[in-house]
């Protein structure tokens, strides 16, 4: 299973330095949280800002776990996770274009596997079954002989209704995770 944190030997590309309350992106970047709140601080403070190493705006920033339990009651760490709540209130609640949501789509995919995968960690029932419930859904629509588009007369083109089916389903369940992830370090 793969461990949640910043790559070993990795150093954050704003300040050069080993992580100091490691942050990652929408865009699976890693960053120091003081430092891309600097970032976020040095332009516009009614967007998003950018990643430094890809450009793309980040609409989520996600603290680790157990970093950020663990150095809480200092106030320095406290101030630091309160501003990157403050900063996904305003920005993680939007309303995305499709483009950046397939951008997004690996980044909560990604994350959710690894937290089903995780004994430790549980993820509310609802949202469980909503991914079961759209998971049999979809397999039940891909392996029925009923198709939009029928593979037996068009071919090869037949099969993108199929795949069409899968990224919505893709779609739907990273939408969900996203609002899990907003509601756990966004706050409301």
């Amino acid at each position: 299973m793969e461990r949640e944190g910043p790559p070993l030997n990795d150093l954050c590309s704003v300040c050069h330095g080993n992580f100091h309350i490691p942050c990652q992106a929408n865009c699976s970047h890693w960053f120091c949280a003081n430092c891309i709140m600097l970032v976020w601080n040095h332009g516009s403070a009614i967007q998003p800002c950018k990643c430094p190493l890809c450009r793309r705006p980040i609409t989520l920033l996600v603290p680790t776990e157990q970093d950020s339990a663990s150095h809480r009651q200092e106030p320095e760490v406290a101030h630091v996770l309160s501003q990157i709540q403050t900063y996904n209130r305003f920005f993680g609640a939007r309303s995305s274009g499709p483009l950046q949501r397939m951008l997004d789509l690996p980044f909560l995919l990604r994350r959710l596997a690894r937290e089903f995968l995780d004994p430790q960690r549980s993820l509310p029932l609802v949202i469980r079954a909503r991914v079961y419930i759209a998971m049999i859904i979809s397999a039940i629509y891909v392996f029925s002989p009923i198709d939009i588009i029928p593979e037996g007369i068009w071919g090869v083109v037949g099969l993108l209704d199929d795949l069409l089916i899968m990224l919505i389903f893709f779609l739907h369940v990273a939408a969900l995770y996203r609002s899990v992830l907003y509601r756990r370090h966004g706050g409301s």
